[in-house]
Formats: structure tokens, C-alpha cells, sequence
């Protein structure tokens, strides 16, 4: 299972509470798109994940500035996910910025508003929001799985996946499901 978290805003440790938690924990990847805000939370997430893909926020000080890049690449199941904290003028900025790096999928965060935007053409827009900080938003990580076998995570329905590549749920800290992505 990837997990993917953003905009964490802690200072003394990773804030992860429930089935944020839980699913981290348990997670073949983790990607953090920013705004850990300091080392020891940064030290925190890479404790408690198996592999961590994380880049740097607007938010973030600079001794997390120095050990993360602004954007990262990296590969789930076969799918290619480009990360970035967030890039000025929105969807549009990111579907190229996805474009650009001939991914699939593009990780955001900085709104702490989660969102999935699957458009017809171009790579899938995920915001997974703020699970520790959400700012009048609903608080959120997402789980992405892919849609073969016996990988969907207990306590999610069957859906339709077609044929995705990746399939997953936008989940609240307590472990309800809000909203469900797809990754063609």
C-alpha cells in the first residue's frame, strides 16, 4: 500500500494519530508532499515508514529545506509519481509539472484541503489535505493500492476499478472514507 500525507505543520513529533497511523505504519511507500516544518518531524516520519519519499514546503525550516528537495520522482507498482509542496497557477501547473516528469500521478499539498482531480487527458491530482492540521478542512491521508488481488485495505468497499493502474481512498484520521482516487 502507498500512504500519502502533507502539511503536517508539527514541531516536536510526526502527529500521526489513528488509522493515519496505522496505515503508515504499514505502508510499502510513504510520500509526504511538504510542510513537515522541522527535523525532528521529518525524523519522526522516517522512523516510522519503511521508505519515505518526501519533499520540502513553503513551511518548513531550513535544516528540513536542506535535507529534502522542492520535488522528487519516484515509482509505485509501476506507476510514475511526481511529488511537489504546491506550483503556481494549480491544476494547470501541476498537470504540467506531471507532464514534465512523465508521471501518472502528481502529489500536492499546501491548501490542507484534500481533492482528487482525474481529468480525461493527463496525469491524476492528488492533495491528500492535512491529517494533523486542516485548517477548516476535513483532515485526510490517502491509501493507494493497486486494484489486483487481495490489496485493498480492511474496512474499504469494493469499487469499480477497471482497468487502474492504481486504485485508492481519501481517509480521515478516525478512518472514514470521503473520497476515492484512480490512477489510469
Amino acid at each position: 500500500m502507498l500512504v500519502v500525507c502533507s502539511d503536517t505543520h508539527g514541531t516536536d513529533d510526526h502527529r500521526l494519530t489513528g488509522r493515519t497511523r496505522e496505515a503508515l505504519t504499514a505502508a510499502d511507500l510513504v510520500i509526504h508532499a511538504g510542510d513537515l516544518t522541522t527535523p525532528a518531524v521529518l525524523d519522526g516520519f522516517r522512523r516510522a515508514a519503511d521508505r519515505l519519499v518526501a519533499v520540502h514546503g513553503n513551511a518548513d525550516t531550513p535544516a528540513v529545506r536542506d535535507r529534502l528537495p522542492s520535488a522528487a520522482t519516484t515509482t509505485y507498482a509501476g506507476v510514475q509519481i511526481a511529488v511537489t509542496h504546491t506550483e503556481r497557477g494549480g491544476g494547470t501547473a501541476l498537470s504540467l509539472f506531471g507532464r514534465h516528469r512523465g508521471a501518472s500521478l502528481v502529489v500536492s499539498g499546501h491548501t490542507h484541503r484534500p481533492s482528487v482531480d482525474t481529468p480525461e487527458t493527463g496525469p491524476t491530482l492528488l492533495n491528500p489535505g492535512s491529517h494533523a492540521d486542516p485548517r477548516g478542512n476535513r483532515p485526510g491521508h490517502a491509501e493507494l493500492w493497486t486494484p489486483r488481488g487481495d490489496d485493498r485495505p480492511a474496512g474499504v468497499a469494493p469499487f469499480d476499478t477497471g482497468e487502474a493502474a492504481l486504485v485508492g481512498v481519501l481517509r480521515t484520521p478516525d478512518g472514514d472514507v470521503f473520497d476515492r482516487v484512480r490512477v489510469d
